[in-house]
């Protein structure tokens, strides 16, 4: 009997944002799930409809694809691009996805819910409460920190206060906290040491087989935007509050009248301030585009000889980029902005992938650029030496089997439940 039910256990997961979303939890969760399904672990999926960065279509409300289900909630994008918009749109997906789960969760499944929206691990203490499923947390974010470290709202605000009693709970009584790097660990350990044992660190990944390095010659994202011909430096997705742009325009303005391109690919809070900058300071090295389609990125990724991360100062506890694992996949060096207190100086200077520079240290980064285009042989050894070091320790392969560790699931799983014929699926 014991054998039979943990052979029906499920994985049910919980996130806000799912592809064709461009958001990065959404895209993370997607490969994640996909790369299980394929596995033959039983899975379901709930999210919303594309609210982060989306194009007018409605994403199909039903989708199946190996052993996962995806199921979709109506459309949110109230002030989508705002964050009392954001607030908005994350508490109604959080008050449609309670009575989900009390529907169609069991006892023996297993619950993981991430910080997309910031509250919504609090659902599985309610949940855990309720109907006494074992719950797992991702924290991509660490909240109401990312709040208090961007000036948001004050460390003794009673909302603040409120949350860190509700987090509290729900860590508690989660079977694990997932984090993203050591210093996110940290972060909780200094308010909520005895959570130890409960944390477990997880690094962000990248797919080596999907994106692979490719010379700008042969990239026809590159020859389409005129990338061939200069040596370009690329930043490439969210461009948010906890996001040090000002380093990096700085730089650029310190290598206007030198043979450079700036490329910015994404979108965010910060994305039409920089536009609007560049604009004001007269400079033509720099080029901003919108988010790309998935199917691109491992194109628009390598249209470049140099890629940035940058985090802005005093964030680094509470968030971590999931772009440095793409970064690493295509095979070309990296440049690191934020303070040294962070876990990311640590992982450049020990795969030696590129270098690390502090928040406002724009001259030293131009000079590296510059270093970097005279000297294509150490660009291209950098290179190499990041993408072997994700192959072997970061890929989606590793990262997956941690996942299935710490979650405590089997393979053996039945079939996905059959979808109702009333209901449209789509396919892949």
């Amino acid at each position: 009997m014991a054998k039979s039910k943990y052979q029906r256990q499920k994985l049910f997961v919980v996130n806000q944002f799912y592809p064709p979303d461009y958001a990065p939890t959404g895209q993370l969760i997607h490969e994640l799930v996909e790369h299980l399904g394929k596995r033959g672990h039983c899975i379901r999926v709930f999210t919303g409809q594309p609210g982060y960065a989306f194009n007018n279509e409605l994403a199909s409300p039903l989708q199946r694809f190996h052993n996962v289900i995806v199921q979709r909630t109506r459309a949110t994008r109230i002030w989508s691009k705002r964050i009392r918009g954001k607030t908005v749109n994350g508490l109604l997906f959080f008050i449609r996805t309670a009575p989900h789960l009390l529907k169609h969760l069991q006892k023996r499944d297993i619950l993981l819910l991430t910080t997309a929206p910031p509250f919504l691990p609090i659902l599985g203490y309610l949940v855990h409460l309720l109907i006494g499923v074992p719950y797992v947390c991702i924290l991509y974010d660490v909240y109401p920190d990312v709040a208090q470290t961007l000036g948001v709202v004050s460390p003794h605000h009673w909302v603040v206060k409120l949350w860190d009693w509700l987090n509290l709970l729900t860590w508690n009584r989660a079977n694990k906290i997932i984090v993203l790097s050591q210093t996110m660990k940290e972060q909780i350990l200094s308010k909520h040491p005895h959570l130890n044992q409960k944390i477990q660190i997880i690094s962000n990944w990248a797919d080596p087989n999907w994106i692979v390095p490719l010379d700008k010659s042969k990239n026809w994202f590159a020859q389409e935007h005129g990338l061939t011909k200069k040596f370009t430096i690329l930043y490439s997705g969210n461009m948010g509050r906890c996001h040090d742009m000002d380093t990096i325009l700085k730089t650029a303005k310190e290598l206007e009248n030198e043979p450079f391109q700036f490329v910015f690919i994404g979108g965010g809070a910060k994305y039409e301030s920089s536009k609007k900058t560049v604009r004001e300071w007269g400079i033509d090295n720099c080029l901003f585009l919108p988010y790309q389609e998935r199917r691109v990125l491992p194109l628009s990724l390598t249209a470049c000889d140099l890629s940035l991360v940058s985090i802005e100062e005093g964030m680094c506890g509470v968030v971590a980029p999931s772009k440095l694992y793409s970064v690493l996949a295509t095979g070309r060096p990296v440049a690191i902005i934020c303070d040294f207190s962070c876990f990311l100086p640590e992982i450049v200077k020990k795969i030696k992938c590129g270098a690390t520079f502090a928040n406002g240290n724009s001259l030293e980064l131009a000079q590296f650029i510059r270093e970097m285009a005279n000297n294509p042989e150490l660009a291209q050894s950098m290179g190499e030496a990041g993408r072997n070091y994700l192959v072997s320790h970061c890929s989606l392969e590793t990262i997956a089997k941690q996942y299935v560790e710490a979650l405590g699931i089997s393979a053996r799983s039945p079939k996905i439940e059959p979808v109702p014929s009333s209901v449209p699926v789509q396919v892949r």
